[in-house]
């Protein structure tokens, strides 16, 4: 009975591990097809993937030269989605079938930081000179050794009379080589062979009121000696538009006179004149359709909002005046807020942002009071020669007022989706009462001789010399136009 038991436990061991054996194997093999299964795709994603692009991206401005990192001519569209994923990142995933080819989106987490193969390409979201620095906080260095000034007058033929200050007598040109430097940082010089780059096959258009036409001949005056071959100065619109033009580079630097931008009694650009300022606030589109197709335009408008009351003007009858004008009589801030509504509706519908880039300058100093800055009572910028030294200087004929209802209409266009930058360089002419041209200048009729005895009050105080202060205007404005994407690949 022992033995034939000890024989029967036996056999029924062997079976039993005969049995769990292919168990074992069976689930081994399972085991292993999944495993060599996961591995197979994880190579084929890895294998398949061309590119890896970030979407993040912005411009950034070098110290040495106005970079593009662009083969084409078209306009960067600054965007900045920093955030914790990186979205609308694709992957090309194949699949083993040959009759089919998905694009997968993935999202990768910031934690993750192993690239996915050599192949991976980055484009990199760095910071802007221009969103970094406040290239307007800052202040005047006296530089004669360096490029200042960046032409000379007598060498830009096409420069207005009325701006050619040594032409007309000025004996000093200090004021032609103080440059501005920034608090905590530096930005690009100007760069004619980069400028000739950046602006060929392009339309830049200044708007405003003479001012803004002091810059465009500063504009004029830079690229003169910059681009080669025949240029021409053209007027037309009965002189409202003049244009200065490149035909070897299809490059148009045009000035559009439109003092008030929307319609106003200036808008005669020969016989503006007048003691009183009557507008069509609602109307501007007379104006605004010369503009639409500008690939750059730059917008102003202040000095002629300074008078206390505005006319608006609501019967069809003529701006220059007439016995059956029928109008609203408003103080000069509430009609200025007015016109910039109109004119921020016209650009929100009118101007495609994905082409053109819009610029707004900040108001200027007039140094029409010395009293402001300790000069002599009843003096002007007259004589003056040296540059305000105190860099939070505000004289009292600059209004903030005004300023703040520019940024706010501006402000309130960028919430719509369109971004008009604002170039502020109304604290960095504050201190500048030595640039202006006085007496040094053009004059359109001959002095009285109630003029000839108070040259202070005769003076110009409002338009800048050439070279000179505007020229820096430039400058800063290069820095926004030309600030340029920097690609990095890893």
């Amino acid at each position: 009975m022992g033995k034939k038991h000890s024989s029967s436990m036996g056999s029924w061991d062997m079976k039993t591990m005969f049995h769990c054996s292919i168990i074992m194997f069976f689930l081994g093999g399972i085991a292993t097809f999944y495993f060599y299964r996961n591995n197979v795709q994880e190579a084929v994603v890895s294998h398949d993937l061309k590119v890896v692009t970030l979407t993040t991206t912005t411009t950034i401005t070098t110290t040495n030269a106005l970079s593009d990192t662009s083969n084409t001519n078209e306009d960067t569209q600054v965007q900045e989605t920093y955030t914790n994923t990186i979205e609308d990142t694709q992957i090309k995933k194949s699949d083993p079938s040959p009759n089919t080819n998905e694009d997968t989106q993935i999202q990768k987490s910031d934690t993750d930081t192993q690239p996915l193969n050599h192949e991976r390409s980055l484009k990199i979201a760095m910071p802007s000179l221009t969103e970094t620095c406040d290239l307007f906080s800052g202040h005047w260095v006296y530089d004669n050794k360096s490029h200042y000034p960046l032409y000379k007058e007598n060498e830009c033929s096409y420069l207005h009379g009325d701006l050619a200050c040594q032409t007309y007598g000025r004996k000093d040109s200090k004021y032609q080589k103080w440059r501005w430097q920034p608090h905590d940082c530096d930005f690009p010089r100007f760069d004619g062979k980069m400028m000739l780059e950046k602006l060929t096959n392009k339309r830049l258009l200044f708007v405003g009121d003479s001012v803004n036409r002091n810059q465009w001949d500063s504009m004029m005056c830079l690229l003169h000696t910059s681009i080669p071959g025949e240029k021409k100065l053209g007027v037309g619109l009965n002189k409202t538009l003049y244009t200065f033009r490149s035909n070897d580079y299809n490059i148009s630097i045009d000035y559009y006179w439109a003092p008030m931008l929307v319609e106003s009694n200036g808008d005669d650009p020969s016989n503006h004149r007048l003691d009183h300022r009557t507008i069509r606030v609602k109307s501007i589109e007379k104006h605004a359709r010369h503009w639409v197709d500008a690939d750059i335009l730059i917008f102003n408008s202040y000095l002629w909002w300074r008078l206390p009351q505005v006319k608006l003007l609501k019967s069809p009858g003529s701006l220059l005046g007439g016995d059956n004008q029928v109008y609203d009589m408003v103080d000069n801030v509430r009609a200025y807020k007015m016109a910039l509504n109109t004119w921020s509706q016209w650009v929100h519908a009118n101007i495609n942002r994905d082409r053109t880039k819009m610029f707004f300058m900040g108001v200027t100093a007039t140094h029409s009071k010395a009293e402001d800055w300790g000069g002599k009572h009843l003096g002007t910028c007259y004589k003056e020669k040296e540059p305000v030294k105190d860099e939070n200087y505000w004289e009292s004929g600059t209004d903030p007022k005004m300023l703040r209802i520019l940024e706010s209409t501006l402000g309130k266009l960028k919430a719509k989706g369109v971004n008009v930058q604002l170039v502020n360089i109304t604290q960095l002419t504050q201190q500048r009462k030595d640039g202006h041209p006085t007496l040094h200048r053009r004059l359109w009729r001959p002095l009285t001789d109630e003029q000839i005895k108070n040259p202070a009050r005769t003076s110009d105080c409002t338009h800048w010399c050439l070279p000179g202060v505007p020229d820096i205007w430039n400058e800063l404005l290069l820095a926004y136009i030309f600030s340029a994407t920097n690609t990095i690949s890893q």
